[in-house]
Protein backbone atom coordinates (compact mmCIF):
# COMPACT_ATOMS: atom_id res chain seq x y z
CA UNK A 1 0.00 0.00 0.00
CA UNK A 2 2.80 2.29 0.50
CA UNK A 3 4.42 1.76 -2.97
CA UNK A 4 0.48 2.49 -4.34
CA UNK A 5 0.13 5.98 -2.38
CA UNK A 6 3.90 6.61 -3.42
CA UNK A 7 3.05 5.84 -7.49
CA UNK A 8 -0.50 7.92 -6.87
CA UNK A 9 0.92 10.47 -4.84
CA UNK A 10 3.14 11.62 -7.76
CA UNK A 11 0.38 11.39 -10.13
CA UNK A 12 -1.74 14.24 -8.18
CA UNK A 13 1.46 16.43 -7.55
CA UNK A 14 1.93 16.57 -11.71
CA UNK A 15 -1.30 17.05 -12.00
CA UNK A 16 -1.85 19.29 -9.74
CA UNK A 17 0.83 21.23 -10.90
CA UNK A 18 0.01 20.87 -13.93
CA UNK A 19 -3.73 22.17 -13.67
CA UNK A 20 -2.19 25.15 -11.55
CA UNK A 21 0.13 26.47 -14.23
CA UNK A 22 -2.90 25.84 -16.63
CA UNK A 23 -4.89 27.91 -14.75
CA UNK A 24 -2.68 30.90 -13.62
CA UNK A 25 -1.52 30.84 -16.77
CA UNK A 26 -4.30 31.13 -19.00
CA UNK A 27 -6.09 33.57 -15.87
CA UNK A 28 -3.14 36.14 -15.64
CA UNK A 29 -3.88 36.35 -19.91
CA UNK A 30 -7.11 36.99 -19.26
CA UNK A 31 -6.73 39.94 -16.86
CA UNK A 32 -3.81 41.56 -19.24
CA UNK A 33 -0.70 40.18 -17.83
CA UNK A 34 2.30 40.00 -20.98
CA UNK A 35 2.28 36.03 -21.90
CA UNK A 36 6.10 36.69 -21.33
CA UNK A 37 5.55 37.87 -17.94
CA UNK A 38 3.29 34.72 -17.67
CA UNK A 39 6.46 32.77 -18.66
CA UNK A 40 9.04 33.80 -16.18
CA UNK A 41 6.64 33.60 -13.37
CA UNK A 42 3.77 31.17 -13.22
CA UNK A 43 5.25 28.56 -15.53
CA UNK A 44 8.85 28.74 -14.02
CA UNK A 45 7.29 28.59 -10.53
CA UNK A 46 4.43 26.31 -11.45
CA UNK A 47 7.23 23.69 -12.63
CA UNK A 48 8.95 23.53 -9.50
CA UNK A 49 5.64 23.54 -7.26
CA UNK A 50 5.99 19.54 -7.20
CA UNK A 51 9.58 20.46 -5.27
CA UNK A 52 8.10 23.40 -2.74
CA UNK A 53 5.09 20.74 -1.99
CA UNK A 54 7.47 17.60 -0.82
CA UNK A 55 10.09 19.68 0.89
CA UNK A 56 7.72 21.51 2.64
CA UNK A 57 5.93 19.17 4.06
CA UNK A 58 9.16 17.12 4.47
CA UNK A 59 10.08 20.13 6.65
CA UNK A 60 7.01 20.26 8.40
CA UNK A 61 7.74 16.42 9.39
CA UNK A 62 10.73 17.02 10.62
CA UNK A 63 12.55 15.11 7.64
CA UNK A 64 15.35 17.91 6.45
CA UNK A 65 16.98 15.44 4.56
CA UNK A 66 14.22 14.58 2.26
CA UNK A 67 13.69 17.90 1.85
CA UNK A 68 17.08 19.03 1.22
CA UNK A 69 17.62 16.04 -0.84
CA UNK A 70 14.84 16.89 -2.87
CA UNK A 71 16.03 20.25 -3.72
CA UNK A 72 19.29 19.35 -4.12
CA UNK A 73 19.17 15.70 -6.56
CA UNK A 74 16.14 17.89 -8.63
CA UNK A 75 18.69 20.72 -9.56
CA UNK A 76 21.26 17.87 -10.59
CA UNK A 77 18.77 16.08 -12.71
CA UNK A 78 17.58 19.15 -14.68
CA UNK A 79 21.06 20.17 -15.72
CA UNK A 80 22.39 16.56 -16.35
CA UNK A 81 19.38 14.76 -17.00
CA UNK A 82 17.22 17.35 -18.26
CA UNK A 83 19.37 19.73 -20.38
CA UNK A 84 21.37 15.71 -21.34
CA UNK A 85 17.65 14.71 -22.80
CA UNK A 86 17.32 18.09 -24.65
CA UNK A 87 20.47 18.40 -26.28
CA UNK A 88 20.21 14.81 -28.13
CA UNK A 89 16.62 15.60 -28.79
CA UNK A 90 17.97 18.55 -30.88
CA UNK A 91 20.87 20.76 -30.53
CA UNK A 92 20.46 23.47 -27.60
CA UNK A 93 21.26 27.16 -28.76
CA UNK A 94 21.91 29.51 -25.56
CA UNK A 95 21.28 33.18 -25.39
CA UNK A 96 24.09 35.10 -24.03
CA UNK A 97 21.96 36.60 -21.37
CA UNK A 98 21.47 32.86 -19.97
CA UNK A 99 25.45 32.28 -20.56
CA UNK A 100 26.32 35.69 -18.99
CA UNK A 101 23.75 36.23 -16.39
CA UNK A 102 21.34 33.70 -15.51
CA UNK A 103 23.53 30.25 -15.31
CA UNK A 104 26.15 32.39 -13.31
CA UNK A 105 23.06 33.87 -10.98
CA UNK A 106 22.31 29.45 -10.41
CA UNK A 107 25.73 28.71 -9.43
CA UNK A 108 25.93 32.36 -7.51
CA UNK A 109 22.57 30.57 -5.44
CA UNK A 110 24.19 26.42 -4.75
CA UNK A 111 27.67 28.56 -3.35
CA UNK A 112 25.38 31.07 -1.61
CA UNK A 113 23.02 28.22 -0.15
CA UNK A 114 26.36 25.80 0.72
CA UNK A 115 27.55 28.67 2.53
CA UNK A 116 24.55 29.32 4.60
CA UNK A 117 24.74 25.88 5.38
CA UNK A 118 27.97 25.01 6.71
CA UNK A 119 28.79 28.95 7.84
CA UNK A 120 25.80 28.40 11.09
CA UNK A 121 26.02 32.45 11.19
CA UNK A 122 22.01 32.37 12.67
CA UNK A 123 21.69 28.98 14.12
CA UNK A 124 21.38 29.83 18.19
CA UNK A 125 22.89 26.09 18.68
CA UNK A 126 26.15 26.77 16.34
CA UNK A 127 24.74 23.24 14.76
CA UNK A 128 25.08 22.90 10.78
CA UNK A 129 21.71 24.21 9.68
CA UNK A 130 19.52 26.13 7.10
CA UNK A 131 18.07 28.48 9.63
CA UNK A 132 14.97 30.94 9.90
CA UNK A 133 16.84 33.83 9.07
CA UNK A 134 19.34 31.87 6.12
CA UNK A 135 16.00 30.77 4.39
CA UNK A 136 15.43 35.09 4.53
CA UNK A 137 18.09 35.58 3.10
CA UNK A 138 17.61 33.49 0.01
CA UNK A 139 14.43 34.36 -0.30
CA UNK A 140 15.76 37.91 -0.45
CA UNK A 141 18.07 37.00 -3.36
CA UNK A 142 14.75 35.37 -5.28
CA UNK A 143 13.41 38.61 -5.12
CA UNK A 144 16.58 40.43 -6.76
CA UNK A 145 16.05 37.47 -9.18
CA UNK A 146 12.12 38.29 -10.07
CA UNK A 147 13.34 42.13 -10.44
CA UNK A 148 15.97 41.28 -12.96
CA UNK A 149 14.30 38.81 -14.88
CA UNK A 150 11.15 41.60 -14.82
CA UNK A 151 13.76 44.28 -15.92
CA UNK A 152 15.32 42.20 -18.99
CA UNK A 153 12.02 41.54 -19.92
CA UNK A 154 10.38 44.76 -20.25
CA UNK A 155 7.57 43.46 -18.59
CA UNK A 156 4.03 45.11 -19.11
CA UNK A 157 0.40 44.73 -19.39
CA UNK A 158 -0.94 43.74 -22.68
CA UNK A 159 -4.84 43.42 -24.21
CA UNK A 160 -6.35 40.85 -22.07
CA UNK A 161 -6.89 37.37 -24.19
CA UNK A 162 -7.36 33.79 -23.59
CA UNK A 163 -9.98 31.69 -23.79
CA UNK A 164 -12.64 30.14 -21.12
CA UNK A 165 -14.57 31.59 -18.36
CA UNK A 166 -12.61 33.07 -15.37
CA UNK A 167 -14.52 30.30 -13.02
CA UNK A 168 -13.30 27.57 -14.60
CA UNK A 169 -9.73 29.04 -14.64
CA UNK A 170 -9.87 29.93 -10.74
CA UNK A 171 -11.81 26.00 -10.65
CA UNK A 172 -8.30 24.66 -12.21
CA UNK A 173 -6.29 27.03 -9.48
CA UNK A 174 -8.58 25.53 -6.41
CA UNK A 175 -8.30 21.61 -7.76
CA UNK A 176 -4.41 22.11 -8.94
CA UNK A 177 -3.78 23.43 -5.08
CA UNK A 178 -6.06 20.40 -3.61
CA UNK A 179 -3.91 17.59 -5.95
CA UNK A 180 -0.83 19.59 -4.86
CA UNK A 181 -1.55 18.93 -1.46
CA UNK A 182 -2.66 15.85 -1.15
CA UNK A 183 -0.41 14.14 -3.67
CA UNK A 184 2.31 15.99 -1.74
CA UNK A 185 1.72 14.10 1.51
CA UNK A 186 1.20 10.67 -0.18
CA UNK A 187 4.97 11.35 -2.00
CA UNK A 188 6.02 12.67 1.57
CA UNK A 189 4.81 9.45 3.46
CA UNK A 190 6.15 6.75 0.55
CA UNK A 191 9.01 8.26 0.16
CA UNK A 192 9.61 8.10 4.37
CA UNK A 193 7.90 4.25 3.99
CA UNK A 194 10.10 3.64 1.37
CA UNK A 195 13.58 4.52 3.15
CA UNK A 196 12.40 2.71 6.02
CA UNK A 197 11.18 -0.72 4.28
CA UNK A 198 14.65 -0.52 2.00
CA UNK A 199 16.87 0.02 4.86
CA UNK A 200 18.19 3.34 3.20
CA UNK A 201 18.44 6.53 3.98
CA UNK A 202 15.81 9.94 3.23
CA UNK A 203 18.05 11.80 1.72
CA UNK A 204 19.21 9.17 -0.89
CA UNK A 205 15.27 8.45 -1.40
CA UNK A 206 15.34 12.50 -1.62
CA UNK A 207 18.20 12.78 -4.12
CA UNK A 208 17.55 10.03 -6.75
CA UNK A 209 13.20 8.99 -6.22
CA UNK A 210 11.96 12.27 -4.95
CA UNK A 211 13.89 14.32 -6.91
CA UNK A 212 13.39 12.37 -10.55
CA UNK A 213 9.28 12.06 -9.83
CA UNK A 214 9.52 15.97 -8.78
CA UNK A 215 11.68 17.02 -12.00
CA UNK A 216 9.34 15.28 -14.60
CA UNK A 217 7.23 18.89 -14.96
CA UNK A 218 10.69 20.47 -16.24
CA UNK A 219 11.29 17.45 -17.91
CA UNK A 220 8.33 17.22 -19.88
CA UNK A 221 8.18 20.98 -20.76
CA UNK A 222 11.76 20.87 -21.65
CA UNK A 223 11.57 17.93 -23.88
CA UNK A 224 8.61 19.18 -25.99
CA UNK A 225 9.98 22.92 -26.34
CA UNK A 226 13.74 21.04 -27.86
CA UNK A 227 11.65 18.74 -29.95
CA UNK A 228 9.96 22.11 -31.33
CA UNK A 229 12.78 23.65 -31.78
CA UNK A 230 12.10 26.12 -28.72
CA UNK A 231 15.78 25.51 -27.36
CA UNK A 232 15.99 28.96 -25.31
CA UNK A 233 12.70 27.70 -23.86
CA UNK A 234 13.80 24.26 -22.56
CA UNK A 235 17.46 25.90 -21.26
CA UNK A 236 15.36 29.30 -19.60
CA UNK A 237 13.18 26.62 -17.82
CA UNK A 238 15.73 24.46 -16.42
CA UNK A 239 17.86 27.34 -15.44
CA UNK A 240 14.88 29.28 -13.70
CA UNK A 241 13.83 26.12 -12.17
CA UNK A 242 17.17 25.62 -10.38
CA UNK A 243 17.18 29.06 -9.08
CA UNK A 244 13.34 28.85 -8.00
CA UNK A 245 14.32 25.73 -6.30
CA UNK A 246 17.27 26.78 -4.16
CA UNK A 247 16.45 29.99 -3.27
CA UNK A 248 12.42 30.11 -3.47
CA UNK A 249 12.02 26.10 -2.21
CA UNK A 250 14.43 26.11 0.27
CA UNK A 251 14.11 29.49 1.49
CA UNK A 252 10.27 28.98 2.33
CA UNK A 253 10.87 25.39 4.04
CA UNK A 254 13.67 26.69 5.86
CA UNK A 255 11.36 29.70 7.44
CA UNK A 256 8.83 27.86 8.21
CA UNK A 257 10.79 25.36 9.89
CA UNK A 258 14.66 25.21 10.29
CA UNK A 259 16.98 22.45 8.28
CA UNK A 260 19.47 20.82 9.90
CA UNK A 261 22.00 19.87 7.33
CA UNK A 262 24.24 17.15 7.28
CA UNK A 263 27.69 17.64 6.08
CA UNK A 264 27.70 14.76 3.70
CA UNK A 265 25.29 16.88 1.70
CA UNK A 266 28.22 19.20 0.68
CA UNK A 267 29.04 16.30 -1.96
CA UNK A 268 25.76 17.36 -3.64
CA UNK A 269 25.89 20.52 -3.59
CA UNK A 270 29.50 20.51 -5.03
CA UNK A 271 27.93 18.56 -7.72
CA UNK A 272 25.13 21.22 -8.81
CA UNK A 273 28.65 23.26 -8.94
CA UNK A 274 30.09 20.83 -10.90
CA UNK A 275 27.04 20.61 -12.88
CA UNK A 276 26.64 24.38 -13.48
CA UNK A 277 30.33 24.60 -14.56
CA UNK A 278 30.25 21.35 -17.08
CA UNK A 279 26.93 23.33 -18.56
CA UNK A 280 28.76 26.91 -18.88
CA UNK A 281 31.80 25.23 -20.72
CA UNK A 282 29.72 22.88 -22.81
CA UNK A 283 28.48 26.48 -24.14
CA UNK A 284 32.02 27.39 -24.77
CA UNK A 285 33.53 24.91 -26.36
CA UNK A 286 31.45 23.60 -28.39
CA UNK A 287 29.69 25.54 -31.40
CA UNK A 288 29.23 28.81 -30.46
CA UNK A 289 26.36 29.40 -27.78
CA UNK A 290 24.86 26.30 -28.53
CA UNK A 291 24.64 22.46 -26.24
CA UNK A 292 25.83 19.91 -29.13
CA UNK A 293 24.06 16.53 -29.28
CA UNK A 294 27.77 15.12 -28.12
CA UNK A 295 27.42 17.02 -24.87
CA UNK A 296 24.01 15.84 -24.28
CA UNK A 297 25.49 12.37 -23.53
CA UNK A 298 28.55 13.72 -21.89
CA UNK A 299 25.88 15.03 -19.21
CA UNK A 300 23.67 11.73 -19.15
CA UNK A 301 26.89 9.89 -18.91
CA UNK A 302 28.00 12.03 -15.49
CA UNK A 303 24.47 11.80 -14.11
CA UNK A 304 25.12 7.93 -14.56
CA UNK A 305 28.18 8.24 -12.62
CA UNK A 306 26.71 10.52 -9.69
CA UNK A 307 23.82 7.97 -9.28
CA UNK A 308 26.36 5.64 -9.21
CA UNK A 309 28.00 6.95 -6.77
CA UNK A 310 25.04 7.97 -4.51
CA UNK A 311 24.42 4.01 -4.38
CA UNK A 312 27.93 3.27 -3.32
CA UNK A 313 27.89 6.22 -0.51
CA UNK A 314 24.52 4.69 1.04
Amino acid sequence: MTYVLFLAGFVLLLKGADLLIEGGGSLALRLGVSELAVGLTVISMGTSLPELVVSLLASMQGSADLAIGNVLGSNIANVLLILGVCAIIRELPIRDSTLLSEIPFSLAAALLVGFLANAALFSPLRELSISRMDGAILLSFFVLFLLYIFRIARVGLAAPVGEGSTAVHVLELVIGSAGLALGGKWVVDGALGVSEQLGVSESFVGLTIVAIGTSVPELTASAIAAYRGKGDIAVGNVVGSNIFNLLWVLGVSAVISPLPFDVVSNTDIAMIILASTLFMFGVVIGRPNAIARWEGWIFLLTYAGYFTFLIVRQ
